[in-house]
Parts: structure tokens; C-alpha cells; sequence
């Protein structure tokens, strides 16, 4: 049985019964919310939904991004980074999207990595990382300092993950396309910080995903919720003591969020909630808390977001690591038996490159961070914390820098995405970026020779090689879009 959502409801949607006599019994009991909001929450499931972006740190400073960003950008309460956006205005089809300068996500989304807490130079896991949303949040934080090790068991998801991560230029990441158990035999007690966006029933999403409302059921709901106890026992086990945990999902379902922390909770005495995360500023934001002390939950009609839970737990215990000298070390002794070993020919085609493109600091950086690894005609950068990841299944276990071929290095599209202007001898400012994008040449101005990075005000692009009066365009055909240049490095 099927009810309406009432009279501002769109054209044939509808809510399922046992999803609004769930809520009703909710609202007697969760603190933040009462009955007589039910109607307020039931019609919020029909209205127009908010739309929100993500500033990139690691390409732009605050400031210089509200300065340069074309757009009317109103700034999200809850997240260090976020800006609400108008809907018309599309940015995700605009060249500063290409070039990284935003991620774009749903509002409430962002709460899960503002409760994770990372920082620079820790260990940081994502175990349900696609398609990319939280990771680059998380990896932002960082600022390109310690490991974040990305999971996505399925392998096109996987693939749109490592090509989100490009985008956002993220150069200290892992990503694996394993099961959560494997990953918890690698990594015990490892990880300083670990992330479990789990995959869920999605009634948080409603008004976003027609799917989610299609396949929404109580039976879907059990099934989920024992998936999610399932991964948060695989989690337990990397964090370190110490370490933090944080839960999330996108569903009211109180099966799926209070229920799952409380059973984890009986089960592992070593873990307890943060009853510090709801802090004053979220309150005033409208996030509201969950059931249990330490939880956090967001209603769309209270905020301009859809609905998500969140909880951050905290393992007792302190210093004790699982990872060691010799797990930390053993891919680093493998790559430097690699480099001994690589073909010479190769590695003095990249060297020559690198003396006539880069910076001395731009190389001195790379060399003193990590290793290059050849395997075949074809070089990496591998950080030099990189865990030893054994056999399990992977995705990108390092930066891909490019290929030497012809008697030449040719660099990659994806390092020229985490690159800077300063590390490069030659550039040019792109000055229709949505040309650059369709794959068009851009004019040689300056007479440069050779490789240069495309930039947009200031910002990677890609690559271009220059000759005569022309730069040709290396941007890769797989990536290249048909967008409309309005005239000031902005697309509709």
C-alpha cells in the first residue's frame, strides 16, 4: 500500500504506508522532533530539494575562491567547505568542475567527514568510498599528508571513484576494490580514522532518487541493517586504540541507525559514542540529536538538506598500533629493488623531462615524499608511507605519472591534476577553457616549446604541447565535453 504525499506532492509520487507509520511512531520519541511536525516532514519529501558544492583546499583558499567562483554561493553552517548553489546555475557543467576546483554534493552529506575529523599526516580509511564525495572531503583535510586508503568493493564504481579522485588532483591515496573482511586481515588495528558511509534502505534521499523511493521496504530496511552490522565489524577491527569510527546513512530508519550503533555497542564494550559531536553550532544549524548521546541526525524539514544520521565513536586505549616498521617499509623496499632495477633508457626519458618541465622543488618534493616505479613502459609514484596492501584487490596504489615511448616521457593527465603552477616551467592560461575542454588547440603566445600545462586561472587543466603558433591539445579524448563557453571561464 502506496499514500500520497499530499497536495504540493509531485504527479504521481507517493510514500509507502509503513514508512509514514514508522515516522509517526519516530517522532513520539527521538528528541529534537515532535508529532506535530510529521506534516511539516511528509510535505518537505515533496519540495524543492537544496543543492550544495564543495570547495577544493588543496586547489583553492577560502577566500580565493569566493572571490573567483562565478557563482551566487551561500555558505553551508555545517561544513568547513561547503556553499549552497542555485540550481540554474549548473556549475557542475563548467570548466572550474574539470579542473577541481569543487566537488558536487549534497548538502547533508558533507556532516559524515566533519565528525571524522581528519587532519594531516594520519592513516585514514573509507570503506564505502564511490563515488567519491566523502573521500575527496577526507582527502582535503589532509592536504596531501599521510595515507587515505579508498574502498569500493564493485569495479565500475571503483573506476568512477579513482576518476573523481583525479579530478581533485588527491596524490596520497590508495584505492581498493576488496571485500571489508579482507581489508580488516590487512589492516588490523591500523588506521587512525575510519569511515563507514553505509550502503542503506536511502528514504534519507526521497525526494532526491526516485529509486529510492521505488524500491524502499521494511524488508529492505532488515536486510540493510544487518549488511551495516556486518561492515562496522570489519571496521572495528582496523581502527587503532585511540582511534575514531564514525557511522553514517542516508535513512530515518531507526533500525538502521540508533539500532545498528546500539547492537555494535553491546557487542564491542571498546568503543563508546562522543556525546561532545553535537556541538552548539551544529544545534543552531538545525541538526538535531539522534536517540543515542553522541548521534546526530538531519531532517529536511528543519534544514536546507536531505536526511542523514551520523554517529562518531571513539576507541578506548592509546598508542598501541597495528602497523609496524616492517608493514609500513616492505613497499617501500620493494620499489627501491624496482627503481635499481628499471630500464635505463626510460628512466633518463623521464629525467630529461623532468629537468626541462619542472621545477627543481617540484622533483626534490616527489623524490623526498616517495618512489618511482616503472612497470613496463609505464611510471609511478607510490607515497612513501604506502602500507604493503599483499594481495588484496587493487585500483590505483599510486600516482600514474605518464609513459615513456618513442624516445620520449609523456606525461600523464592525471598528474598534471596535482600540479601547481609553480611546479612547472611553462604554462599557458587557457583563455577559452570550455575550447580546451571540447579538445581544440589554444594559440602559442608566448612561443613556448613543448610540454605545458593548461591552466585556468592558475588551475590545472591538463596538458598541452606547444610548437609554432599552436598549443596542441593533450587532454584526454575519454574526458573531453561538448560544454558552452559564456565568455569569463564558465559554462551553462
Amino acid at each position: 500500500m502506496m499514500m500520497d504525499f499530499g497536495k504540493d506532492a509531485g504527479a504521481g509520487r507517493t510514500l509507502p504506508a509503513a514508512f509514514v507509520e514508522e515516522m509517526k511512531e519516530l517522532f513520539k520519541t527521538l528528541p529534537g522532533v515532535s508529532v506535530s511536525e510529521l506534516p511539516a516532514f511528509l510535505e518537505s519529501l515533496a519540495a524543492e530539494r537544496s543543492y550544495g558544492l564543495r570547495r577544493n583546499p588543496l586547489k583553492y583558499t577560502k577566500e580565493e575562491f569566493e572571490e573567483k567562483m562565478p557563482y551566487a554561493l551561500e555558505k553551508i553552517s555545517w561544513a568547513g567547505e561547503g556553499y549552497f548553489y542555485r540550481k540554474e546555475e549548473q556549475p557542475g557543467r563548467s570548466p572550474y568542475h574539470e579542473a577541481g576546483a569543487f566537488y558536487i554534493q549534497e548538502p547533508s552529506a558533507m556532516i559524515a567527514v566533519e565528525l571524522l575529523g581528519a587532519g594531516p599526516g594520519e592513516y585514514i580509511a573509507d570503506l564505502c568510498a564511490a563515488p567519491g564525495g566523502k573521500s575527496t572531503q577526507i582527502a582535503g583535510r589532509m592536504q596531501g599528508e599521510g595515507i587515505l586508503v579508498c574502498n569500493e568493493y564493485v569495479p565500475a564504481r571503483a573506476e568512477i571513484l579513482a576518476q573523481n579522485m583525479e579530478r581533485m588532483g588527491i596524490l596520497n591515496c590508495v584505492i581498493l576494490k576488496e571485500s571489508v573482511d579482507h581489508m580488516a586481515e590487512r589492516f588490523p588495528l591500523f588506521f587512525d580514522r575510519v569511515l563507514v558511509d553505509a550502503p542503506c534502505s536511502g528514504s534519507g534521499m526521497f525526494r532526491k532518487e526516485e529509486e529510492a523511493l521505488l524500491q524502499w521496504s521494511p524488508e529492505n530496511v532488515r536486510m540493510c541493517a544487518e549488511r551495516q552490522m556486518e561492515i562496522l565489524e570489519h571496521a572495528a577491527r582496523m581502527v587503532r586504540p585511540g582511534g575514531v569510527l564514525v557511522y553514517s546513512t542516508c535513512s530515518f530508519s531507526e533500525a538502521e541507525d540508533e539500532g545498528v550503533i546500539e547492537r555494535f555497542l553491546q557487542e564491542h564494550k571498546e568503543f563508546a559514542l562522543d556525546e561532545a559531536s553535537l556541538t552548539e553550532e551544529l544545534l543552531a544549524a538545525g541538526i538535531c540529536p539522534g536517540r543515542l548521546p553522541g548521534t546526530v541526525r538531519m531532517w529536511p524539514h528543519k534544514l536546507r538538506g536531505e536526511g542523514h544520521f551520523a554517529a562518531r565513536l571513539v576507541k578506548a586505549g592509546e598508542g598501541v598500533l597495528g602497523r609496524d616498521e616492517k608493514q609500513q617499509a616492505g613497499c617501500a623496499k620493494s620499489i627501491t629493488s624496482k627503481v635499481k632495477n628499471a630500464q635505463k633508457e626510460n628512466q633518463n626519458y623521464f629525467q630529461d623531462f623532468c629537468q626541462q618541465y619542472l621545477t627543481e622543488s617540484c622533483f626534490e618534493k616527489l623524490e623526498a615524499e616517495g618512489n618511482f616505479v616503472w612497470k613496463k613502459e609505464f611510471l609511478f609514484f607510490m607515497p612513501a608511507l604506502l602500507p604493503d596492501l599483499g594481495s588484496l584487490r587493487i585500483q590505483r596504489s599510486g600516482l600514474y605519472l605518464g609513459e615513456a615511448k618513442k624516445g620520449r616521457f609523456e606525461p600523464s593527465h592525471t598528474w598534471a591534476m596535482t600540479l601547481k603552477k609553480e611546479d612547472v616551467r611553462q604554462w599557458v592560461e587557457v583563455k577559452n577553457p570550455a575550447a580546451y575542454l571540447r579538445g581544440e588547440t589554444a594559440d602559442n603566445e608566448a612561443g613556448l616549446k613543448g610540454w605545458a600545462l593548461m591552466l585556468l586561472q592558475g588551475k590545472p587543466l591538463g596538458w598541452g604541447k606547444a610548437g609554432g603558433s599552436m598549443v596542441k591539445n593533450h587532454y584526454p579524448k575519454g574526458l573531453r565535453k561538448n560544454l558552452k563557453d559564456c565568455g569569463c571561464g564558465r559554462a551553462l
